[in-house]
């Protein structure tokens, strides 16, 4: 059995796709593709595909993972070129690497995220996110299925602030775009959780929803305040050629896995 990892876009309009409408997409393309898939035993077999971390619905997202287990060695290359031409624009395999190493999950520990404020000057954003990393805790609620919860939304920020970069759409209407690092603890801290912090601490409430990218989630490096590339591990792990892969695609019948 191979396993593949793969990274995967939520973009435009997608973003507002749940988890279980990119479950049935990934599992049409995986079908459409004739991907040699492993399944589960019992009265309902179903693929081994593996979801980590997925983006609450509504967010973008530039990071997204997911594994899937084989039957037949594949070229992770070729195969996400195969399951891209099945995928719907916005869902987009960007990377596909063999597992060679184990705990990718773990390897998930913080998000980088983007949010872009309609209608926010940068400054009145810059006043709310010192106030806000100023705090030694910022107290927020949320509703759950037993009710309102109430936990600290800062201590899982590793970093907050404003960039200086201008918007990049039309328009002189005035953007605040905020990056943050956020750690995956328990109970997850979402970017809305922050935003619902940053208006605790400062009265900072944008006029229209905040739009929201996940641009890289993976280790979290303590001395350097970075996230690093959670597939690195298993690319530095490849050897120069797979035989077995090899193989594969060389006694693979013409035309085989096309859509």
């Amino acid at each position: 059995m191979q396993r593949i990892r793969l990274r995967y876009t939520k973009r435009g309009r997608l973003r507002f796709t749940s988890h279980r409408d990119f479950q049935r997409a990934f599992e049409r393309a995986l079908r459409r593709s004739e991907v040699p898939m492993a399944y589960s035993a019992g009265f309902t077999p179903h693929p081994k595909v593996s979801y980590a971390n997925a983006a609450p619905t509504g967010t973008g997202s530039e990071a997204e993972f997911l594994e899937i287990a084989l039957t037949e060695a594949r070229d992770p290359d070729l195969l996400r070129e195969l399951l891209n031409d099945s995928l719907p624009d916005g869902l987009d395999i960007t990377d596909a690497v063999e597992a060679r190493t184990s705990g990718l999950a773990e390897r998930l520990t913080a998000s980088v995220w983007e949010m872009r404020l309609d209608g926010v000057e940068p400054d009145e954003a810059r006043k709310a996110v010192d106030a806000f990393n100023a705090a030694e805790s910022v107290e927020v609620q949320r509703k759950a299925k037993n009710g309102i919860r109430t936990f600290d939304a800062r201590s899982a920020v590793a970093d907050l602030q404003v960039l200086d970069q201008p918007a990049d759409r039309p328009g002189d209407k005035p953007c605040a775009i905020l990056r943050l690092v956020v750690r995956h603890v328990t109970p997850a801290v979402r970017p809305d959780d922050v935003l619902s912090g940053l208006r605790a601490v400062a009265d900072l409430a944008p006029p229209v929803p905040a739009a929201v990218t996940r641009l890289a989630q993976g280790l979290f490096d303590e001395e350097s305040g970075t996230v690093t590339d959670p597939l690195a591990p298993d690319r530095e792990a490849a050897p120069t050629a797979h035989p077995a892969v090899a193989a594969a695609v060389a006694t693979a019948p013409e035309g085989a896995g096309s859509a």
